[in-house]
């Protein structure tokens, strides 16, 4: 709606007509076509403006059941094949007679604008009031609407005086109940071209009294929902209301359906909002625990997405490691069983050689056939290094527990190394070489630091955003490079710890493509991103400070040069 306003107000017809085919396709896609319905006319009448023949026939095309009010209007539908110009003034001209009806639809359009800007509900009946007259031809107008399922008539209009007031319906002696209660139960329009020769309502009293020359009774209907009537009436020419007017209201009362119920709703939030505020008032006492829950309100995405980021990542991680413990436990288990029975055996077979060295010639040839020395020797190692293999598996399964590992409500000791290798370790397949590039180097630089207090699996999400994004840093260098060139300058990630003031030092840095120092300044506020859509939410740094900061009282910090790299800094207390 905002682009749809700019454009308009700048001049720029084609966008306008653009951001109203959007929007017509927005809330068709959502099910609402009778929205839809006054955004697709819109775009339809712009393009003709515009002179976009085709854009307007394939509108015809595919929206068909959207451009009702266009495709069948006997007299007054815009000819497609009419020539269409803009002149200086920003007047329309067209080489057949639909002037008349472009120039209805034009203020049709500015009346539709004109009803969606408004947001007060009594202000926004005044102007309805005034378009419909205006647009209608009429003189004398009313607007009746369902509150809360007592009908009451909320605004009346002589001409150009608009009176807001809230009568009952059963007791409105202004208008012709008969129609509005048959405009009320069928939900059709009632057009009257001659009010006063016509005998469908002739017993109706109003009708009787006034004798009103011309009268149009339209329902509002939002959703298929009926919320309101329009009644207009015109008391000095018979058929003052014609196919081109009604066309007219028919958008106005699409467009007022909407602005109603907004208007509705915006009013009901400004009631709930004094009454907080009265709410606040009284207890002052409590004001304190109210803003920090405003606060606690506007962390709840980072915290939100933070635990569902890892959620997935976590549980199958923890998974995988405790369906690889059971096995390797008891492949470990029973090596060294094996290796015990193994020596038996061939303790077995020396002592069947000393006590039977004269064995016979099938024996002699079968061992000779197994190479029995080359067995007794080889075997042994074959369980060691099975044992090694068990040994790795185990390691890996430990790191994966590491990395998934579960936190406490409280603080807790952790090797902060453990968890920086668990993170490598789901990393390791992004780091692996590829048909682009070798292999990403990793170049640990440890110190001697004690265990941290700290929550382990927040801090491990931390360690796992920024690997990534170094990692991202790295291909996103590759893009312009050879293999060749990247082996000759190879990619590197750096992770330093050290003890400093009290505290630990956590530093990873890669020599990738760096970022300006526009980019560095935003990298940690909340919806801000460098990479392209469906890759990244603008929501990692903004988590990892919070946890950082926070959750661990510490700190983070960037530093970044184009072309030569980005370091990131963790300092925990």
């Amino acid at each position: 709606d905002r682009a749809i306003a700019g454009a308009k107000a700048n001049e720029y017809l084609q966008e306008e007509a653009l951001a109203n085919e959007l929007a017509a396709k927005f809330y068709l896609n959502w099910g609402k076509e009778k929205i839809a319905q006054t955004y697709m006319v819109e775009a339809y009448y712009c393009y003709a403006r515009w002179g976009a023949g085709a854009k307007t026939h394939h509108l015809e095309a595919t929206y068909p059941q959207l451009l009702t009010p266009i495709l069948q209007q006997p007299q007054s539908s815009l000819s497609l094949n009419a020539t269409t110009t803009l002149t200086s003034e920003r007047t329309v001209r067209t080489s057949t007679s639909t002037t008349t009806a472009l120039l209805d639809i034009s203020a049709a359009i500015k009346a539709s604008q004109a009803l969606s800007g408004e947001i007060e509900l009594e202000a926004l009946l005044s102007q309805l009031m005034q378009i419909a007259i205006e647009n209608a031809g009429a003189d004398k107008g009313a607007l009746i609407l369902n509150n809360a399922e007592t009908w009451e008539v909320v605004a009346q209009s002589i001409e150009e005086t608009c009176k807001l007031s809230a009568t009952p319906l059963d007791n409105a002696r202004t208008l012709p109940a008969s129609i509005v209660r048959a405009v009320q139960r069928t939900q059709k329009t009632v057009i009257l071209d001659r009010a006063d020769k016509d005998t469908r309502f002739a017993s109706d009293t109003y009708l009787g009294q006034q004798q009103p020359k011309s009268l149009f009774c339209t329902p509002i209907l939002n959703q298929s929902q009926l919320i309101g009537i329009l009644y207009l009436e015109n008391n000095l020419s018979a058929g003052a209301f014609t196919p081109e007017r009604v066309e007219v209201l028919n958008l106005v009362c699409s467009q007022a359906a909407i602005s109603i119920e907004n208007a509705r709703l915006y009013e009901q939030s400004q009631n709930y909002a004094k009454q907080l505020e009265g709410t606040v008032r009284e207890l002052q006492q409590t004001q304190q625990q109210l803003q920090k829950s405003f606060e606690d309100l506007k962390q709840a995405q980072l915290q939100l997405v933070q635990s569902e980021k890892m959620s997935a990542l976590g549980n199958l991680v923890a998974g995988v490691a405790h369906e690889i413990n059971n096995p390797v436990g008891f492949i470990g288990g029973n090596l060294q069983p094996a290796r015990d029975y193994v020596d038996d055996l061939l303790g077995l077979i020396d002592l069947y050689q000393e006590k039977l060295p004269d064995g016979d010639e099938d024996l002699e040839e079968e061992i000779e056939a197994i190479d029995l020395d080359f067995l007794r020797e080889d075997l042994p190692k074959l369980i060691d290094s099975m044992k090694l293999g068990v040994d790795r598996i185990a390691h890996i399964s430990t790191s994966l527990r590491t990395f998934s590992r579960t936190d406490k409500e409280h603080k807790v000791p952790f090797n902060l190394h453990e968890g920086i290798d668990s993170t490598i370790l789901i990393l390791k397949h992004r780091l692996k070489a590829n048909e682009q590039r070798p292999a990403i180097e990793i170049l640990k630089e440890y110190g001697n630091i004690p265990p941290v207090q700290c929550f382990p699996g927040q801090l491990n999400q931390v360690f796992m955003n920024l690997i990534a994004n170094a990692i991202d840093a790295l291909d996103e260098g590759n893009a312009d490079r050879s293999f060749e060139e990247i082996a000759a300058n190879p990619n590197q990630i750096t992770i330093q710890t050290h003890i400093q003031d009290k505290g630990v030092t956590i530093q990873i840095s890669d020599n990738g493509v760096g970022m300006p120092e526009e980019v560095r300044g935003r990298i940690f506020e909340q919806g801000f991103t460098t990479k392209g859509v469906g890759k990244g939410t603008g929501l990692g740094m903004a988590i990892a400070r919070q946890i950082v900061e926070e959750k661990h009282g510490g700190t983070i910090s960037c530093s970044s040069e184009p072309g030569k790299g980005t370091e990131f800094a963790i300092d925990l207390p």
